[in-house]
């Protein structure tokens, strides 16, 4: 057996460089490259196999871990898992900043590789900087704290020990069913220690992305449960963009009649014009989808989690027997809701549904013009809010729509937290595939500038819009300076509306007055957050860190902005101020958040009262 004596952080780039995934015979390099932060615990172990790799993996200098490690998640969710970026710290707060976005990436559903540094093995200088030295337990270090957010944990005390872990790394990390974040803690002595490595470990792998075709029982069921209700609803989920099944999608519906609700995850699955796009269903969801939810008998999720947010805390289905129909290649979540459980790829799922089905004359009973009518009863709604003047300023509605009509159709806009997700599900119109990327798994602020990035770098052809409120941006905008330091632009939309409003507003929709939600000064006389609101220039403060800015008030100005930050060739960031509270809410559902049952509040007492109303109405589990 020939040989190589490499250092451990050698051969691990050496080996990822080699590694392939594989799906309908299209070949793809997995890994495009290395994010990183360097510092003690990695920059003369992996820091100098980078700078010294004779291979193709392209380094990328992150200005957070979290913010790059959030990049690697947005370029794999833009890239539907087909690519990843790994990304490598330091031990330490280097590692722990990462935390935040492995869970991210893993609640999603992402697949996400951490190169962690970790303490010494061999103990020698015990403590090293920043070791954590826990008393009762002496192996755990900061890099433990993944394991809770990791689908896969391992710490390479040896140098040999790295071919297993890396082969069950990628196990993971390309299995549609079980991926997820990847943390391979590296102890900063092992990185430089040398091995002789087999050179077939080197080989090139192509790792085939299998597509599980459902069970012939499974099957079976399905088709007699379809067969036996009128009234079904497709609930469209991420692993509908992941498994590439839009058209299968589109023709299943179409082929038997069946309106599509979206999830965040799998918005523009069908373009928002489509008949039998009912748009967005649960919390954040319109009208259409919300109504036809109430009365649907069996509810189609096709590769989604049923987050409350698309159950409205399981309130939204209220047909005494409705049931549930999961398509989902992860066993766990096609068990959800009591459903009857299609494990299996969802392009396989429909293709198989679709030749089964159609061999019973099946379609689905709902009246002539009925679906017809809700959609276009929505779709009025969403041009009233686009088009609604207020007093005052610039409605965020208003700025959604000039927004919306002034992109390109093919544009990518980003999105996480704050009340503009919500505003996004309910009224943006998707005409392109995968040109909706928003994380809402973890609804993690921070996440929108940094993942802008990341579908950049994933899909340089296309323009790229963070869209953001100004206390997302608050929390983590390094990134934008790696945007302009990689020549990879991309326009940040940030709306201000002077605080955490979304908050704000759900405070006071459950019997606050509001409290510690607004940017405001702290009055000397009140010790309360309730003088005058904050003056960020937030252009100002884009153009020091050498971005593009404006700055917009208006509707007009607004348009005018979108159009000269097409022309800009680095990043560009749009301060847009807008009056708070002007975003959407409601649309028949409901979302249970945990009123208290005593306050000295009556309005909490009434809100509490409420919720218990809501919560009777619900399922249990």
């Amino acid at each position: 057996m020939s040989t190589i004596r490499l250092t451990m952080a050698q051969a691990l780039l050496k080996f990822l460089d080699n590694q392939y995934v594989s799906l309908d015979g299209t070949e793809t390099k997995f890994v495009a490259g290395v994010m990183g932060i360097f510092g003690h615990g990695n920059v003369t172990g992996i820091g100098e196999a980078l700078e010294r790799s004779a291979g193709s993996l392209v380094y990328v200098q992150g200005k957070s871990e979290q913010g790059m490690t959030h990049a690697a998640a947005a370029y794999a969710k833009q890239k539907n898992r087909r690519q990843i970026y790994a990304c490598t710290t330091s031990i330490g707060p280097g590692a722990l900043n990462m935390i935040t976005a492995a869970g991210t990436a893993n609640v999603n559903r992402i697949p996400l590789l951490l190169l962690p540094g970790d303490n010494f093995a061999s103990r020698q200088p015990d403590p090293v900087l920043q070791q954590l030295e826990v008393g009762s337990d002496y192996t755990v270090s900061a890099t433990d704290c993944f394991k809770p957010v990791s689908k896969y944990w391992d710490r390479i005390v040896r140098p040999e020990q790295l071919m297993s872990a890396a082969l069950n790394a990628m196990r993971v990390l390309t299995d549609p069913a079980e991926t997820g974040t990847v943390t391979l803690a590296l102890p900063q002595d092992v990185q430089a220690e040398a091995y002789d490595y087999p050179e077939s470990f080197f080989a090139k792998r192509v790792h085939d992305i299998e597509r599980r075709s459902p069970a012939a029982s499974s099957l079976h069921r399905a088709v007699e449960l379809i067969r036996s209700k009128k009234r079904p609803l497709i609930i469209a989920g991420g692993g509908v963009h992941y498994s590439e099944a839009t058209e299968q999608l589109k023709a299943f519906a179409e082929r038997f009649g069946i309106p599509v609700a979206e999830t965040q995850a799998g918005k523009g699955a069908l373009a928002w014009n489509h008949p039998l796009n009912v748009g967005g269903i649960g919390v954040t969801g319109g009208l259409a989808a919300n109504r036809l939810a109430k009365s649907a008998d069996l509810i189609i999720g096709v590769g989604t989690r049923y987050s409350d947010f698309t159950t409205a805390s399981k309130s939204a289905f209220m047909h005494p027997e409705a049931q549930f129909l999961n398509i989902n290649a992860n066993s766990m979540d096609s068990a959800k809701l009591e459903g009857t459980a299609l494990a299996s790829d969802a392009k396989e799922a429909l293709l198989a549904l679709i030749k089964e089905l159609s061999a019973t004359g099946y379609s689905g009973e709902y009246s002539e013009g009925e679906i017809t009518g809700l959609k276009s009863e929505w779709d009025g709604e969403v041009d009233r809010l686009y088009a609604l003047e207020w007093d005052g300023g610039l409605a965020q509605t208003r700025a959604l729509g000039v927004i919306n009509e002034t992109i390109d159709a093919r544009s990518v806009i980003v999105a996480a937290a704050g009340s503009l997700p919500g505003d996004l599900q309910r009224l943006w119109r998707v005409s392109d595939t995968k040109g909706y990327h928003m994380e809402y798994g973890f609804s993690c602020m921070g996440y929108e500038v940094s993942g802008a990035f990341g579908a950049a770098l994933a899909e340089p052809d296309r323009d790229v819009y963070a869209i953001v409120g100004d206390g997302s941006y608050l929390m983590l905008h390094s990134e934008l300076v790696t945007s302009l330091q990689e020549r990879t632009k991309f326009t940040v939309l940030l709306f201000d509306n002077h605080g955490f409003q979304c908050i704000h507003n759900l405070q006071r929709g459950n019997g606050s007055d509001g409290f510690g939600n607004e940017f405001r000064y702290r009055e000397a006389d009140t010790g309360t957050y309730s003088g005058d609101t904050l003056p960020i220039d937030f252009a100002a403060h884009a153009r020091s860190l050498g971005a593009a800015a404006y700055k917009v008030g208006t509707a007009e100005e607004l348009r005018l902005a979108l159009l000269k930050a097409k022309e800009e060739t680095r990043t560009t960031l749009i301060e847009i101020s807008v009056v708070p509270g002007t975003n959407t809410d409601g649309y028949e559902s409901w979302w249970n958040v945990g009123v208290p049952a005593v306050s000295s509040s009556e309005k909490v007492t009434q809100a509490h009262a409420e919720m218990q109303k809501q919560l009777s109405k619900a399922k249990a589990y």
